[in-house]
């Protein structure tokens, strides 16, 4: 009998006939690994040196430290605490003619609302009061009101430069977050530091129950899912015999689930893996847990779809050595198949963070000054010096001997990109 058909029939940890299969440790330790990704980004949050709760910090321009940048927009980031006796409130100011969002995020990484013309045509501005969910709150007749999953959740804003920077900061800086009442604030999970290189492997079932009562899951497969993670956080703390097996299998599972998380996690077309909704998850827990892994905090399949690249058109690995172009014909050029605009970001593997390099130039998107061929094709080169036949304003530098992958986002995709119909140009070497 597993240890899950144990629980759940009432038969004492004791009574264990067998251990969990591998296949049900991999399960519990993806399922809850979400989970442990945004709690290790609350705890890093909390380091910051001006961070509080129900207050926005507004991100300088070109600001690079933090997972997966994105350069194309005027950020803004704030975390939420509410109780039954307090409320957040979000304000976002009127803003025409260049995207914006104000995207509300649960504590397992789950997309709970945008606000925006788009997703809120009825009030795509003004001020929301973000509640507990089923508490009662007088709110003034023009507030609206949203209810969180939990007593936590992350607030992105993010405002276009659209060329012009001066205007994206003015209006970021709009955007302001508070609270009705002193709510009472519960620490974060105590995770031992880790780091994408060396995920938290069989110690992470040491915090499984804390890890799971913390907040509530919408995850459809939650109930199953978390009796399966409590059967095998049961087996690891029923000896050191055990402790050690689990251990062994996961670091297999934690290393398939790194390379996993960049090839598998979503369609892989055109050696890009991507375009996958992403955002809400419904019971695709691996996808979510490999978006938290490497992107946290992505949009839905309405706002943004992503790509990712780690190999090039001849599957091998991108190596910061090498010489890449990617190549888009006329009729595909990227500019054509976005509503808002699109971004392209190279970044180091397995951390994520920019390359730094001396011309400072970590992207490109739609109003990057990018040089077309004389039949309107473009080509992106990628190196670590600028490439024969590219011009040198779309060259992307990489670093020699560093491994990196590429995001590429496309805001506000048209129906190409949302039915898998368009993909990003692949890396070809160039010789």
């Amino acid at each position: 009998m597993t240890t899950a058909l144990c629980l759940l029939q009432g038969i004492p940890g004791h009574a264990i006939a067998a251990p969990p299969t591998a296949d049900a440790i991999r399960e519990a330790w993806i399922y809850l690994i979400a989970r442990a990704l945004v709690v290790r980004q609350e705890i890093l949050d909390r380091q910051g040196e001006d961070f509080a709760f129900n207050k926005f910090t507004y991100n300088p321009l070109g600001s690079a430290n933090f997972v997966n940048p994105n350069f194309d927009v005027a950020y803004l980031e704030g975390w939420v605490a509410v109780d039954e006796h307090s409320y957040a409130v979000i304000d976002v100011p009127r803003i025409e003619g260049r995207y914006y969002t104000a995207q509300i995020l649960d504590e397992w990484g789950e997309v709970i609302a945008n606000i925006n013309e788009r997703t809120m045509p009825s009030k795509p501005f003004g001020k929301y009061a973000l509640v507990l969910p089923g508490t009662d709150h007088d709110l003034p007749a023009d507030m609206g009101r949203i209810e969180l999953h939990s007593a936590k959740a992350k607030v992105l804003g993010r405002v276009e430069l659209k060329g012009d920077p001066e205007g994206a900061v003015a209006l970021q800086r709009q955007f302001t977050l508070s609270v009705s009442g002193e709510p009472v604030i519960a620490e974060p999970v105590p995770l031992p530091a880790f780091d994408n290189e060396t995920l938290i492997g069989v110690q992470l079932f040491e915090h499984a129950e804390a890890l799971l009562t913390s907040a509530f899951d919408v995850s459809p497969h939650a109930a199953a899912m978390q009796q399966q993670v409590r059967a095998v956080a049961q087996y690891v703390a029923s000896g050191a015999e055990a402790r050690a097996e689990a251990d062994a299998r996961l670091k297999t599972i934690v290393a398939e689930f790194q390379h996993d998380a960049l090839t598998r996690s979503a369609p892989y077309r055109n050696h890009w893996v991507g375009g996958a909704a992403a955002g809400n998850y419904g019971t695709d827990y691996f996808l979510r847990a490999a978006v938290n892994y490497a992107g946290i905090w992505a949009n839905t399949a309405e706002e943004v779809l992503y790509f990712v690249a780690t190999r090039d058109s001849e599957e091998q690995p991108l190596d910061g050595t090498n010489s890449y172009i990617m190549h888009f014909p006329a009729d595909r050029l990227p500019d054509g198949v976005v509503d808002a605009y699109w971004s392209v970001i190279l970044v180091s593997v397995p951390d994520y963070r920019v390359v730094e390099n001396p011309l400072k130039r970590y992207n490109f998107n739609s109003y990057s000054d990018l040089k077309k061929e004389a039949d309107g094709s473009l080509k992106i080169a990628v190196g670590p010096e600028p490439v024969s036949g590219v011009p040198e304003s779309n060259w992307l530098p990489s670093r020699r001997g560093q491994p990196f992958s590429l995001t590429f986002r496309t805001y506000v995709p048209k129906e190409i990109v949302r039915k898998g119909e368009w993909q990003p140009a692949p890396l070809d070497l160039s010789l």
